[in-house]
């Protein structure tokens, strides 16, 4: 697998090397650290069994067709295509996982989602994306949590904060921040129009304690108000959302899952430090130009992705290329191909 980010003796050594960490006396003195080790290791163990499962199977299967084809035995020849054929996308999955090996791609991410312009369309569209990437994470086994979200007047939502944690979530979705277009015939116009709608996605990690971030008070403002949505039946009664805006940057977050005004702010200032990270990361990639002005507009021009559902059935990422002429299931949380190809081109331009 030389394509891939190590080849097999480079993963074999660092295993090596980090299991002599693990070994050493004082390895949990450092909990944080020691848990990324561990999660380090077991990610380049996956890949290592996964290259040698391949590996072998591979020899098995050449010798297996060295006889069909010498027996001239049709049925055996046809098993084996279908056989590389598997061993094709299991090393692609493989290969996929080497290219996770960013430095903050083993992270939990918060997922932002806004409605653009145009009322109850974009609103219930940004909630087909939000359906979406939940649909998506369930079946990465990840576990979803509502940080915020705000109801559209008549359906949908206007924004939404998830929190969404699993084995390299962040690494997975960091390439989905931009504008997302849906092209349909509206339920909501009784004259069956086509309608554009337009909903812009933000991604970034959530940091660890072993990333300090500075944040002095006089460069927050702190508000408080009243929640809405989903929350309990303690929603409505008091002051207990909380949104912090930190004024140097103008970034702004919210928080209104918890019933305890303390535990909000606690998970906004969380939320804050991991966006000044990113913003951080952010001002030091040279992409980060192009990703500042897909976040200006939710409109015409700065969209990563289309999805079609009429005239025609077309959902396609215009960064790539890639098509899928099945959009009903990636709104249904398929999205693997657009992840992946994502990670190809990324990694292609690293080279």
């Amino acid at each position: 697998m030389s394509g891939g980010i190590f080849e097999k003796k480079d993963a074999n050594k660092k295993i090596l090397q980090l299991d002599k960490k693990i070994s050493e006396k004082n390895f949990w003195k450092d909990r944080l650290s020691a848990q990324k080790i561990v999660k380090e290791k077991k990610f380049l163990e996956d890949i290592y069994s996964n290259y040698n499962l391949v590996v072998n199977e591979l020899d098995n299967l050449e010798e297996l067709l060295h006889l069909a084809l010498k027996e001239n035995d049709a049925l055996v020849i046809k098993d084996c295509d279908k056989k590389i054929i598997q061993l094709q996308n299991q090393i692609k999955k493989t290969e996929v996982s080497c290219f996770l090996s960013g430095e903050n791609d083993h992270l939990d991410t918060y997922l932002e989602i806004h409605a653009g312009a145009g009322g109850t369309e974009s609103q219930d569209w940004a909630q087909m994306l939000r359906r979406m990437y939940s649909k998506w994470a369930e079946k990465k086994r990840g576990s979803i949590e509502i940080i915020s979200e705000h109801k559209g007047d008549e359906a949908g939502i206007k924004s939404s904060t998830l929190k969404i944690k699993g084995s390299y979530m962040y690494g997975w979705l960091k390439s989905e921040s931009g504008v997302h277009r849906l092209v349909r015939i509206s339920p909501f116009d009784s004259g069956a129009r086509r309608h554009t709608s337009f909903a812009s996605v933000w991604i970034y990690p959530v940091v660890d304690d072993s990333i300090k971030i500075d944040i002095q008070e006089k460069d927050i403002r702190v508000d408080t108000y009243r929640s809405s949505g989903a929350g309990g039946q303690h929603v409505n009664t008091t002051d207990s959302a909380v949104r912090i805006t930190h004024l140097p940057t103008n970034i702004v977050v919210q928080c209104q899952n918890e019933r305890s005004q303390h535990k909000n702010k606690e998970t906004c200032f969380n939320m804050l430090k991991a966006r000044l990270y990113k913003y951080e990361m952010q001002k030091k990639e040279e992409a980060s130009e192009n990703l500042a002005k897909s976040k200006t507009d939710i409109g015409w021009g700065h969209q990563i992705r289309s999805y079609v559902l009429q005239p025609y059935q077309l959902v396609k990422d215009l960064r790539n290329n890639l098509e899928n002429t099945d959009p009903e299931s990636v709104l249904d949380g398929d999205i693997d191909g657009f992840l992946e190809a994502t990670l190809y081109k990324t990694k292609e331009k690293n080279l």
